[in-house]
């Protein structure tokens, strides 16, 4: 029995890839003589089992209608011999699409049905975009308050000190002085790199460094500088072309908060000094006031209630926190945990976004394919055009590492890239946040040589360096990565210092301050050049896609505008440009 279906070949799919609803699909399986009759068998909410038309000796034909709502749609095959014998044929097992296989444990191939009116932001797709950690990035030499349960370095080359709690954490009360201004100082930099897009790790009020424990959402941290800082700092980047974007976190606050004052610090009634507090009932406890739900079990992180009315309220309203700092700048959220958050809190978050600024973005942390996330017991997909835009691209991310350090050949990672674009409508794949370095993981330079030292104990990965083999090993796999993420659909993005070279473990040891007077400064150039070349080629942002593995160590990527039309309708200039990355 020869049978032949590939969800990513027009021979056997057309259209191939995501439709719009109610769109028709036109499914074909090739199969010699000793299949008698073949029935496609597809799940739309729904499961049905429709007999195949044979179309000539070769073919199979069934043309379905997709939903007319936004769905997940799922199918496979059902194949009988001249024995009488069924056999079943479907997707491969690594969930990637592609060519099928014939066995009984094989998968569904997937058709993601989105929402026609479903759009992004075009300045998103065409940008480049920079992480900051703005403790970290430069201090502008002001004056901030000083708290004293934290330790403030004299040195800006200093490295970051991992301070135990004690409890469940690092307290990360480290501070080298980084603020908004300093940022602000520095955009005629960003400026010339290239970018377009600041995404800054969160601003606002809390005890640590990296402010994931938030202590006022309405504040920004009196460290960093204060609202008016950041109005100015937004109204002088957009003097530049440049938007910022901020990164929401509100699936858990800080202990130490307005909201949950754990220590009494804030002139409010928190919900842990009172059940009459209007805080209250925003968190879950299990036994009042010391036992409560928290982020991944960390004590200093009380987790929110997302479906709470009056915490939505505050979030969503017209004077809410989404839309309150859209007003005063932003061009949208970064959302921290985006699959801890439930369907209904991203759809009314979206609407309070695009209701402030139909052009502002909402972009989240989802780490797998985020168009049939597992989370809490559901299949989530974000990629319909009722919660985000688009997603940080952590699976090419991970692929893209791989294939440097040999564990996959270029076959597996175009496979990767090519279930992408199956997967996601052109809207959200256009808009992916394609990264290779953040503050959640070490160094991508130390990443790409193998060399993190995560087999050490925490407080020893801060002593080791790269030996200078070691280092250019990475420094070269680095370039080569910025040369893939470049070159595909998604906006490039850059973790702030990796274009000087920096290096580290995992947090705290990823996130040291920025060398301004030392630094390599011929990665600087080569990045620099990747990142113009891709804002000046259209066929680069929004051109069509093809992508080939002439062998295991080889990528051809071809981006195309051709008849004077991008993906989206839009016109432009012919272009092809043709980028190989070879490891």
């Amino acid at each position: 029995m020869r049978i032949y279906h590939d969800s990513q070949s027009l021979l056997c799919r057309t259209p191939v890839g995501p439709v719009m609803c109610g769109q028709k699909v036109v499914l074909r399986l090739r199969a010699d003589e000793t299949v008698r009759s073949a029935i496609l068998r597809i799940y739309d909410g729904s499961e049905k089992w429709l007999p195949m038309e044979r179309q000539d000796s070769d073919w199979f034909v069934f043309t379905v209608q997709a939903p007319k709502i936004p769905i997940l749609c799922w199918y496979d095959f059902r194949l009988e011999d001249e024995d009488g014998d069924i056999s079943v044929y479907g997707a491969p097992h690594d969930g990637l699409g592609g060519e099928g296989i014939l066995d009984t444990t094989a998968r569904a191939w997937q058709i993601t049905v989105f929402d026609a009116a479903y759009q992004t932001p075009e300045w998103l797709r065409h940008g480049v975009m920079y992480q900051i950690f703005p403790d970290r990035f430069y201090a502008s030499g002001d004056p901030h308050p000083h708290r004293d349960e934290c330790f403030y370095h004299e040195k800006w080359d200093d490295m970051p000190i991992l301070m135990p709690e004690g409890r469940d954490d690092n307290c990360a009360r480290d501070f080298f002085g980084g603020d908004l201004k300093g940022i602000q100082q520095k955009l005629p930099y960003l400026q010339s790199l290239g970018v377009t897009v600041l995404y800054l790790n969160p601003i606002f009020q809390a005890r640590s460094n990296h402010r994931y424990d938030t202590a006022d959402y309405s504040r920004v941290d009196p460290l960093l500088g204060d609202n008016e800082d950041f109005k100015r700092l937004c109204a002088a980047a957009k003097e530049m072309g440049i938007r910022i974007i901020l990164d929401g976190v509100f699936s858990h606050t800080g202990e130490d908060s307005v909201y949950f004052n754990r220590f009494g610090r804030f002139d409010t009634v928190g919900a842990c000094q009172s059940t009459d507090s209007p805080y209250y009932p925003w968190y879950k406890f299990t036994h009042y006031p010391d036992h409560y739900r928290c982020w991944w079990g960390i004590h200093t992180l009380p987790e929110l209630d997302k479906d709470n009315a009056s915490y939505q309220d505050f979030m969503f309203r017209e004077d809410g926190i989404v839309r309150q700092w859209i007003a005063r700048g932003s061009s949208g959220w970064r959302l921290d945990v985006a699959d801890e958050l439930t369907m209904d809190f991203l759809r009314r978050l979206r609407t309070a976004a695009k209701t402030q600024d139909p052009d502002a973005v909402v972009l989240g942390e989802v780490w797998e394919d985020a168009s049939h996330k597992e989370a809490y017991g559901e299949m989530r997909c974000y990629c319909q055009g009722d919660t985000l835009d688009s997603v940080m691209n952590y699976p090419l991310r991970d692929a893209a590492i791989a294939f440097f350090l040999g564990h996959i050949d270029a076959h597996a990672l175009k496979r990767l890239i090519m279930s992408q674009q199956e997967n996601y409508p052109a809207p959200f794949y256009y808009s992916l946040m394609n990264l290779a370095g953040s503050h959640d993981r070490p160094r991508a330079i130390n990443v790409l040589c193998g060399r993190t030292w995560e087999e050490y104990p925490p407080t020893h990965r801060g002593r080791h360096h790269l030996t200078e083999k070691e280092y250019a090993l990475g420094v070269s796999r680095y370039l080569k990565l910025m040369r893939l993420l470049c070159a595909l659909p998604g906006i490039p993005c850059v973790y702030y210092g990796d274009e000087r070279g920096l290096q580290g473990s995992s947090d705290p040891y990823c996130r040291g301050t920025f060398p301004w007077t030392g630094g390599d400064r011929q990665i600087e150039e080569e990045i620099r050049a990747l990142l113009w070349q891709r804002r000046h080629s259209q066929a680069l942002q929004t051109g069509s896609l093809t992508v080939e593995a002439p062998d295991g160590d080889t990528l051809l990527i071809a981006r195309e505008i051709q008849g004077g039309k991008d993906v989206f309708g839009n016109e432009a200039e012919n272009e092809k440009m043709v980028v190989e990355i070879k490891r």
